[in-house]
């Protein structure tokens, strides 16, 4: 054998070898995150079909709805980030993620009638209630068709209706290629993305890789928790599916009479703001707050955010002041 052909063969077995290692690395991750969201989470058995939730905590009953990419895990984390201790946080895994079926009228409004129907089966008279992302249109239902069950509400980087300047997501190749792996519940290439081009899939998070660099430790660590977050994304895709095309439309935002909190960025790639701005200068007293910076996961901004939901929840009567 010539020196090209060995030096050829001995490349072949070592790229082989490092495929077989990298796929049992990827197997084993898989079952790990299989396993973790097959566990802290229930099943409600509604009238209107079932829905699987987290309930944890103790305090102020909050109801987290997550956005894109999510399920009660990431209404958990969300929750944690945003507001801290003190609060009994249910967190649903909104329609088609995880183990919360698609059902025949998946619109934010059947949603919300999901929703408060839970909250009634955990005997929950009423909640603060955060919509984050695509979650803010059920939040925001839930606020419209069941105002006695919302104490509060708060939507963070909302993806709400817009006429002008609509919510959107910039389609370069990046975004392609996640788009690719999201339409074809493709686990291996989201997790393969995620070890070896993750600001490919933070730039489809909507937030700009060049921010996250230059954040602290924590923040990135935050970040790429969020990135994980969306696996396995088999598990997630319906919802997500439901979640990319969907039929935002003007909701009466000036009936909605709960206390509100609105929290958008300038730098948000996913464009929220317009639609931030909107539902403030819409919902009767509602208070809104624009960072310059932090994309649409909100990056650098934990803190401030946290102590702004907190100050505004202590004004509404619904937190001590010093807490």
């Amino acid at each position: 054998m010539s020196r090209i052909g060995g030096f050829l063969l001995v490349m072949l077995i070592a790229m082989a070898t490092a495929a077989g290692v990298a796929f049992v690395l990827y197997r084993n991750e898989l079952g790990r995150l299989r396993d973790a969201v097959s566990r802290g989470s229930l099943v409600a058995k509604l009238d209107i079909g079932p829905v699987e939730y987290a309930d944890s905590g103790a305090g102020i009953p909050l109801l987290s709805i997550h956005g894109s990419g999510g399920g009660f895990d990431q209404g958990l984390a969300l929750a944690s980030g945003l507001v801290g201790e003190g609060f009994r946080i249910i967190a649903p895994s909104r329609y088609g993620y995880l183990r919360t079926p698609v059902p025949q009228d998946p619109s934010p409004a059947a949603q919300a009638d999901a929703l408060a129907a839970l909250l009634t089966k955990l005997d929950v008279s009423k909640a603060v209630v955060v919509g984050v992302s695509a979650g803010a249109q059920s939040a925001v239902e839930l606020s419209l068709r069941h105002p006695d069950k919302v104490a509060a509400l708060i939507l963070v980087v909302p993806a709400l209706y817009s006429p002008s300047s609509p919510v959107s997501v910039d389609v370069d190749p990046g975004n392609r290629f996640a788009f690719w792996a999201v339409n074809a519940g493709g686990d291996f290439a989201w997790w393969a993305a995620e070890n070896i081009a993750p600001s490919v899939l933070i730039r489809f998070l909507g937030v700009r890789p060049a921010l996250v660099a230059a954040a602290p430790q924590a923040e990135r660590d935050r970040v790429m928790s969020f990135v994980r977050g969306v696996e396995p994304l088999s598990l997630r895709f319906s919802g997500i599916n439901l979640d990319s095309a969907p039929e935002l439309h003007e909701q009466p935002l000036t009936e909605i009479a709960a206390p509100t909190l609105i929290v958008s960025a300038r730098d948000d790639l996913f464009n929220t703001l317009p639609a931030a701005e909107l539902a403030a200068a819409r919902i009767p007293r509602a208070k809104l707050v624009v960072y310059d910076t932090g994309g649409h996961l909100l990056v650098g901004r934990t803190q401030e955010v946290r102590m702004t939901i907190r100050t505004f929840l202590a004004g509404a009567g619904l937190v001590p002041s010093n807490h």
